[in-house]
């Protein structure tokens, strides 16, 4: 039977830019460095590989993944290419088809954690790929989350290749399947709450790659068979750590990884058990979506984070993801149904009596928290109804007194909803003052996030250019703008 053209090869061979000798010369030159110097590809195999859809054996495709990775400049994985073996079907499943199978949830954390790492070397950025639409998310990854995995039918297994004679060859450099204890585990706990704590104060940039190499070490711990108890637990830090890595490479601009970020976190918190911070990661690609200007696809996966999360969601929980809904109510200037969500969130954030203790995912959504999120809903919503600027500004003036100490970006985001709404509120004096205390510390994060919502207040300053003090603004917010970095690409 004649086989079809790889198209999805074709297709990353087009954006490469190579010719078919220069592919193959690359993966022969490639491979030798990988330690398989006997390999020889010609032109005509290329050629068959891409016209004809013929599967190279190994190592080829990991060669060729490794290859295509560096010269796009993000993760490009073995089933992105098109090369999985049809005999692996069962087992192998594509990373682009969800949900996976719970034994493939462990390998492609590691395998895209490797491939991240790689491009962190390499001086690289992934950025280069399309975000997915939150309604193809949304329709492939219903079902699956409304249903609870059979955690007792023990931990995800290894898979076609990792295990067997291939074992020794995968690529990557794949952590060593090992037993870990319950003190161990605990230190991976604790190394969470470092990172978290890291991110919240000077932003994503500086500790996104150790927390994508601590990932990919969990990957490897969880092909191991642990006690179900530790088998949960692995997966909830695993839950964790993708969400910070999302987050951080969202807070960076690498916002395809990000999301590829957030849907790993969703499979590894479901695999241990735990819906509603599978419901929490979900949301994240929603505040995501709505900071690219999708709203839409925002609510999309709202609808699914709020219905998959389960009936164990606390209210604090919930209330934190009525705020992000609402959030993307207001960018679609639907200011009736923005208010009538907040009203719920407002409902649920007081009825939390705080008898459970919060998650530990959850123990930074505090009222400061709740009410800038409030006033960042109202903030965007005065874009289409103007008057809604006095509350965004009451309500970031609340946040700004309730904020502790170490949620410096969060301080940074209050500062400039509330000088965005005074500008919104034709009260540029506030709004230079506000926009000023903004520019104190912005310098010291390496928050892109913080940078664009400066961008936008800036577009606010043009009508105001002629008074003296919001000229000189507008020079110092220029000045306080760095250049978007090379690659980073807004989807």
């Amino acid at each position: 039977m004649e086989r079809e053209p790889n198209t999805r090869l074709a297709d990353l061979f087009a954006m490469a830019g190579w010719s078919k000798g220069e592919l193959a010369r690359l993966v022969n030159r490639q491979a030798a460095a990988m330690g398989f110097p006997q390999l020889a590809t010609d032109t005509s195999r290329v050629r068959r590989w891409i016209e004809q859809g013929e599967i190279p054996r190994d190592p080829v495709p990991r060669v060729m993944s490794a290859l295509f990775t560096e010269q796009l400049g993000r993760v490009v994985t073995i089933e992105d290419l098109g090369l999985e073996r049809a005999g692996r079907a069962g087992k192998r499943q594509s990373a682009d088809a969800l949900p996976w199978a719970p034994e493939r949830t462990a390998e492609v954390l590691t395998e895209f954690t490797g491939m991240d790492l790689m491009l962190n070397r390499r001086g690289l950025v992934g950025a280069g790929a399309a975000l997915a639409a939150g309604s193809a998310l949304t329709s492939a990854m219903y079902d699956w989350l409304h249903t609870d995995p059979a955690l007792t039918a023990g931990p995800p297994r290894l898979s076609a290749t990792l295990a067997g004679a291939d074992a020794d060859a995968v690529a990557f450099d794949r952590y060593e399947a090992t037993p870990v204890g319950s003190q161990e585990i605990e230190a991976l706990e604790r190394s969470v709450e470092v990172f978290r704590a890291w991110d919240a104060a000077r932003g994503g940039g500086l500790q996104r790659k150790a927390v994508v190499g601590q990932l990919n070490e969990v990957g490897g711990m969880l092909a191991y068979k642990h006690p179900d108890h530790l088998q949960r637990r692995l997966w909830g830090v695993a839950a964790n750590l993708a969400v910070l890595a999302g987050w951080m490479s969202h807070d960076v601009g690498l916002e395809p990884t990000a999301q590829k970020y957030f849907v790993i976190a969703t499979h590894a918190a479901r695999e241990g058990g735990d819906r509603p911070r599978a419901g929490e990661a979900l949301s994240r690609a929603a505040r995501q979506m709505i900071h690219l200007g999708r709203p839409d696809d925002a609510l999309d996966l709202m609808k699914l984070a709020n219905s998959g999360s389960g009936n164990r969601t606390l209210p604090r929980t919930r209330a934190m993801l009525h705020t992000i809904e609402a959030w993307a109510l207001a960018a679609q200037g639907r200011g009736r149904a923005m208010r009538r969500t907040l009203g719920e969130a407002e409902d649920l954030f007081v009825s939390d009596k705080s008898d459970v203790p919060p998650p530990s995912w959850m123990q930074l959504f505090d009222e400061a928290d709740m009410h800038g999120m409030q006033a960042l809903a109202f903030r965007t919503l005065a874009d289409h109804e103007p008057d809604a600027a006095r509350l965004a500004q009451e309500h970031a003036k609340k946040a700004l007194e309730l904020r502790q100490n170490g949620r410096q970006r969060s301080q940074i985001m209050d500062y400039i909803s509330l000088a965005s709404a005074c500008f919104i509120a034709d009260d540029p004096e506030q709004a230079d003052r506000y926009a000023r205390l903004a520019l104190v510390s912005i310098g010291e994060t390496s928050s892109h996030r913080t940078w664009d919502r400066l961008r936008e207040m800036y577009r606010l300053t043009g009508q105001y250019s002629g008074y003296p003090k919001v000229h000189d603004l507008r020079e110092e917010i220029k000045l306080a703008l760095p250049r978007a970095p090379k690659g980073a690409a807004r989807a």
